[in-house]
């Protein structure tokens, strides 16, 4: 998206008229801004221009708030697949509004935007401090799950007749699209209600945020792999270890697991294309040098290979085909051909990985998250998710979060740095 165009402007309800009851903290001006470049040179010409460079509005409290804490109900969804992190957030949420607003009443909305639409008849959850104690221990998210879209005018009357005045919606693009439709009805009907997101997706892969929770604890339970692998590789004459990580069209966690410990000889993303000939010579090459390899291949990788499909899931997302089986035969039966034994050992680690709790660092990245979102949802904001960039949280519209899926640059540090990691070919075509 051409930097002229980019617009961080967030959209509000309306004039924030009351005190917030908050005390003994750092308030944020409304005009405090997050830089959306990080290097000089790339805003040198702002700067010989004399305008402002693009920044994202900061994060955090507001000394006046729009919504009067004591008449207020707010809402939480969960959508899309599992990650580490969901019940921490949903945690942060609950705690934030009760403690330091005030705010009594939290309906948890079940299994996604169903739960948001009455024909399913899924009763919704109220939410406590004591309800929610324990549950950031858990992994998975205890208001369950679902893909798919919903009709916003049904979604919106449930909102209306439980008097819900702040909606917070957690998950990826697909998530955001529908929170943004439930915020636009919403305004199209004149009803002051707040839609505010939570950036949820393992991948990472969400723009303009430079990390979302579940992805360190990702990498963290993805090295369990790639150890086992390295460990199996190793104890074998020509062994293989290949590991299937999560990544539809944005392979950090494979890049990620590559730089943990130096283990990986071939890191395999969708970013990259790569022909299944060149790369099965290099991988003879370096058993025919080293005698063993590790292979981590993000799910989105190499799609080209196999036979297309025209299938959608829930979601609205092409199905890929299964590049971990395909590799796994593919390499055998090159072994086979050229008469070289090999110890092929394949792990497909994706569901474990999803379930588990957040560690240490993701667990205070979300309550951080969560804690923020309250603060943008009371202060009157809409149509927005909570952002992280530059190490900074902030907010950035919903339409600019959507608008394309964050990928590895393939000419960028972070790919250079993998390819100097796992020692493999830049071109592998």
């Amino acid at each position: 998206m051409p930097e002229i165009s980019l617009d961080f402007t967030i959209s509000r309800l309306g004039e924030s008229r009351f005190a917030s009851p908050m005390s003994g903290v750092r308030f944020t001006r409304d005009d405090e801004r997050v830089l959306y470049h990080a290097r000089l040179e790339e805003i040198r010409t702002w700067i010989e221009r004399r305008a402002d460079p693009l920044a994202m509005e900061a994060a955090g409290p507001r000394e006046k708030i729009f919504f009067d804490p004591t008449q207020l109900a707010c809402g939480i969804v969960t959508c899309g697949g599992l990650c580490p992190g969901l019940n921490d957030v949903i945690r942060s949420i609950v705690l934030s509004l009760y403690h330091l607003y005030g705010v009594k009443t939290v309906y948890a909305f079940r299994y996604g935007y169903e739960g948001l639409v009455s024909i399913y008849g899924h009763k919704p959850l109220e939410l406590t401090p004591d309800g929610v104690n324990r549950i950031h221990e858990q992994g998975g998210s205890v208001l369950g799950s679902s893909r798919g879209p919903q009709d916003p005018a049904e979604m919106l009357k449930t909102l209306k007749d439980l008097k819900v005045g702040i909606l917070f919606a957690i998950g990826g693009d697909g998530t955001l699209r529908g929170a943004q439709k439930i915020g636009d009805e919403a305004l199209k009907r004149g009803l002051k209600i707040s839609v505010i997101g939570i950036p949820k997706t393992i991948d990472n892969d969400v723009s303009f945020v430079q990390k979302t929770f579940g992805f360190e604890t990702a990498v963290t339970e993805a090295r369990r792999a790639t150890y086992a692998a390295n460990t199996e590789a190793e104890a074998a004459r020509n062994g293989i270890g290949l590991v299937k990580l999560m990544g539809r069209d944005s392979g950090y966690i494979a890049a990620y697991s590559v730089l943990v410990d130096s283990q990986v000889n071939f890191c395999l993303v969708p970013e990259v294309p790569f022909t299944l000939e060149r790369f099965l010579t290099e991988l003879q090459k370096r058993l025919e040098r080293r005698q063993h390899a590790v292979i981590v291949v993000a799910e989105g990788a190499g799609q080209d290979l196999m036979a297309k499909t025209a299938e959608r899931d829930a979601s609205g997302n092409v199905k890929h085909g299964d590049i971990g089986i395909f590799l796994r035969d593919a390499i055998k039966d090159h072994f086979k051909k050229t008469g070289m034994e090999i110890s092929l050992k394949y792990i497909d680690p994706s569901y474990t990985i999803r379930s588990v709790p957040a560690d240490a660092h993701d667990s205070a990245f979300c309550l951080l998250l969560g804690q923020n979102a309250v603060h943008s949802g009371m202060s009157g904001r809409t149509g927005m998710v909570v952002g992280f960039w530059n190490h900074q949280f902030t907010h950035v519209p919903i339409p600019l979060a959507t608008s394309v899926r964050k990928k590895i640059d393939p000419e960028g540090t972070l790919w250079s740095n993998v390819l100097a990691s796992t020692g493999q070919p830049r071109d592998m075509r």
